[in-house]
């Protein structure tokens, strides 16, 4: 009787701790959106803080998820090294990413399968690493720190070519780990190798979840905003031929993939005339592009149903099928801002900006090489769960099957943590600097936005981010080449007419 209260006992510890945390995540995800999408970046910034000990080291694989966040409402609100140090922080606690071995540690994967994802240290997508060191390049760059900027980029445009790579290690790893450990005939690994391995398990999952190969993906794995402006980055700062052909790389890749994009078409079709030699880089007028980071990016959500298990039946081996639940994380498109930018000039005519790429299409690409792994774990949870129900039935009766069903039940869930200051989509378009120095914007519904000084130099960056219609667009205007701190203000001006322009798409 004793045993059996330790284990009810034990249960109940781990179902408490389970659920907390995931609420807990839960209401600090709820107050961050609420402030973030009104443009509140101090209350925020509340949202997402942790303690310090004063005088011992962050834990920035504990704290990765508040990082990522701190980060990108530092580098809003213009504090630029308090991004910069963030964003430092968190790259540590995604340092995984880097090495050539990408399983977790043992006590980690442990807590996955008895537990769920959710209770490991947040693990980042490849795709938010990437975008890390864009920001961090835009953060020096605004700070006026061309040297730094430099080098971010160039990790940047790194990540993304050593991406696939990273993905193959990180599913054979998991494999051969496994396959190793199923070579006992009578352990769990042997019975979740069997099952990954039925073709009525695959056939439930596409049945109740969906066939990532169904989905929309690129054709390569990329961020293309993030190729995009390391592409412009390097046609402003070439010190040479080869710097031209990075650029023009960068830009051909993104190009690619939109071929309907005008703006894309051409700054790659500059790019490749710069490398060739056919355009003099002197006699080029100065150029503005206007970027425009729009809306919030997908989040999370969960998807439970029951799939077809075999376990063995006695201790001579058999097996017989059971149905048992799994939960998968499934991403869901948040809104956008509608519409586009107009981009008004000295002649009055609009350039609207175009479409770019989205964060969803972009995850969705990093999630299809990934699923493997994440339908491993939720496998693998699944029957070790079953086999402690099982056991507990036989050594306790109904009292122990029912605490099992209900340990198993509590934990089922999906890891739904995510990026969440990340946007729907990027839109750009690029223009000759006007004579008077002066853009307006406009925004989606033809109303003046505002209006931008672009001083006198080569290369300019307008960089616009608007998480939703109910708060502000922060305007960032800096020197591609990093001679000069950026300008950075908050949009729409307090009182704002229609413009009284005509539209050029």
């Amino acid at each position: 009787m004793k045993l059996l209260n330790r284990i009810f006992l034990v249960i109940s510890v781990v179902v408490l701790l389970s659920g907390c945390s995931a609420a807990q995540h839960r209401n600090q995800m709820n107050l961050f959106n609420s402030a973030y999408a009104t443009g509140d970046y101090d209350s925020a910034l509340s949202a997402v803080g942790f303690d310090i000990t004063e005088g011992q080291p962050i834990d920035s694989e504990a704290h990765l998820l508040n990082l990522l966040h701190q980060g990108e409402l530092y580098r809003l609100s213009g504090r630029y090294q308090e991004s910069t140090q963030a964003f430092d922080l968190a790259e540590e606690g995604m340092k995984y990413l880097d090495n050539t071995g990408v399983i977790g540690s043992a006590a980690e994967n442990l807590l996955a399968i008895m537990v769920n994802d959710s209770e490991r240290d947040y693990q980042a997508l490849m795709s938010e690493a990437v975008l890390v060191n864009t920001y961090k390049g835009l953060a020096f760059l605004a700070a006026g720190n061309n040297e730094y900027a430099r080098i971010e980029f160039n990790r940047a445009d790194d990540r993304t070519r050593r991406a696939v790579e990273y993905f193959q290690n990180e599913i054979a790893q998991q494999q051969a780990a496994l396959e190793k450990e199923a070579e006992d005939k009578e352990s769990n690994a042997f019975l979740v190798n069997d099952n990954l391995n039925s073709a009525s398990l695959h056939e439930a999952v596409a049945q109740n979840y969906e066939t990532p190969s169904g989905w929309s993906v690129l054709p390569e794995f990329i961020v293309p905003s993030s190729t995009y402006l390391h592409g412009i980055y390097f046609i402003a700062n070439a010190a040479g031929s080869s710097d031209y052909e990075r650029a023009a790389t960068s830009l051909k890749r993104v190009a690619d993939m939109n071929n309907a994009s005008a703006v894309l078409q051409a700054d790659a079709k500059l790019a490749s005339a710069l490398a060739s030699g056919r355009q003099n880089p002197g006699k080029l007028e100065p150029q503005v592009w206007v970027v425009y980071e729009n809306g919030l990016g997908p989040v999370l959500e969960e998807t439970r149903f029951e799939v077809p298990l075999l376990l063995f039946a006695d201790d001579e081996g058999t097996s017989k099928l059971t149905y048992y639940g799994i939960a998968l994380p499934k991403y869901a498109e948040r809104p956008a801002v509608p519409g586009s930018i107009g981009v008004v000039g000295d002649s009055g005519e609009a350039i609207q900006t175009e479409h770019l790429s989205d964060m969803g299409t972009v995850i969705r690409t990093e999630m299809k090489e990934r699923f493997p792994g994440v339908l491993a774990r939720a496998v693998s949870s699944a029957v070790v769960k079953a086999v402690i129900q099982n056991q507990a039935a036989d050594r306790f009766g109904l009292a122990g099957q029912l605490g099992a069903s209900v340990f198993a039940l509590a934990t089922t869930q999906a890891d739904l943590r995510g990026w969440q200051a990340m946007p729907n989509h990027w839109q750009a378009a690029r223009v000759n600097r006007p004579e008077s120095g002066v853009l307006t914007l406009i925004d989606h519904q033809g109303d003046i936005l505002g209006r931008v000084n672009i001083p006198q130099q080569p290369f300019t960056l307008v960089y616009v981010k608007r998480p939703t219609t109910h708060g502000p667009a922060t305007v960032v205007t800096m020197d591609l080449q990093g001679n000069r701190p950026a300008t950075l203000v908050s949009l729409p001006e307090l009182q704002s007419t229609p413009a009284q322009v005509s539209s050029v798409h």
